[in-house]
């Protein structure tokens, strides 16, 4: 059992910057971050390949967002740059323990974290 702890969420005003962080208790083949807005479905926001550092975004946080890893430690970050009111949302990381689909396939992360809330005022 993977277990995944998340860290860094937090009140920003516009434009503001935010670094999430995720440790995992042990190294996984696919880390990935994701979001849930109120009232809308969750969503894929980054993810990054641990093995070869590959990494793939959604196209609402491409040029803003960077995800990042330490593999000596299992941990994944998300540097958060150019805020803005969508942003706001839980933040969930999630790790894949086998290679399949898409990055963003919800179904294929076996292991998930409890979330860290990111809001962004105006």
């Amino acid at each position: 059992q993977v277990q995944l702890v998340e860290s860094g969420g937090g009140s920003v005003q516009v434009g503001g910057s935010l670094r999430l962080s995720c440790a995992a208790s042990e190294y996984t083949i696919i880390m990935g971050w994701f979001r849930q807005a109120p009232g809308k479905e969750r969503e894929g926001v980054a993810a990054i390949a641990s093995a070869a550092g590959s990494t793939y975004y959604a196209d609402s946080v491409k040029g803003r967002f960077t995800i990042s890893q330490d593999n000596t430690k299992n941990t994944v970050y998300l540097q958060m740059n150019g805020l803005k009111p969508e942003d706001t949302a839980m933040y969930y990381c999630a790790a894949r323990v086998m290679f399949g689909g898409r990055w963003s396939h919800q179904d294929d992360y076996k292991y998930w974290g409890q979330g860290t809330q990111v809001t962004v005022s105006s």
